[in-house]
């Protein structure tokens, strides 16, 4: 399954380093990440999914593709600024938040209008996120909520 990891554009070590293990699991577990394909939790994401030899796909706000994170194997340009949010939300089967703003907001909204299953860990509290405490639980309640 694909699954949209959401959040940050720039965190501290300690968000990085849980977005790197959601990643991870993510990636051993046979999931595709989906990211916006910039830094802070899509670079860590991407780059946990990548150590475990998985794969991950960037859609990003800008038409240049050279923008992407370094871990990013699949990059897709849109040059639609924050109106790619949507296209990072759909292209998941379920989506796991951590951290974020006003973007991440934004796209945990498109998880309700699109009925995407969505884990949040240390984000928002919105509706239909489920609050989890660690990237084990994030991984473990997506892959829970999604009928195969």
């Amino acid at each position: 399954m694909r699954v949209s990891v959401i959040g940050g554009g720039s965190v501290d070590d300690s968000t990085a380093a849980q977005a790197r293990e959601i990643g991870r699991l993510l990636a051993a577990n046979g999931h595709v990440v989906v990211c916006g394909g910039l830094g802070g939790v899509m670079a860590a994401a991407c780059e946990g999914a990548n150590a475990a030899g998985g794969e991950s796909i960037g859609i990003l706000p800008t038409t240049d593709r050279s923008d992407a994170n370094d871990h990013v194997d699949t990059v897709i340009a849109t040059g639609l600024g924050h109106a790619r949010n949507p296209l990072v939300v759909m292209n998941g089967d379920a989506a796991i938040a951590i951290d974020g703003g006003a973007g991440t907001l934004s796209e945990l909204g498109f998880a309700g209008v699109f009925d995407r299953p969505v884990a949040g860990l240390g984000t928002h509290d919105a509706p239909g996120v489920e609050a989890v405490e660690t990237p084990a639980e994030a991984v473990d309640y997506v892959e829970s909520s999604v009928q195969h």
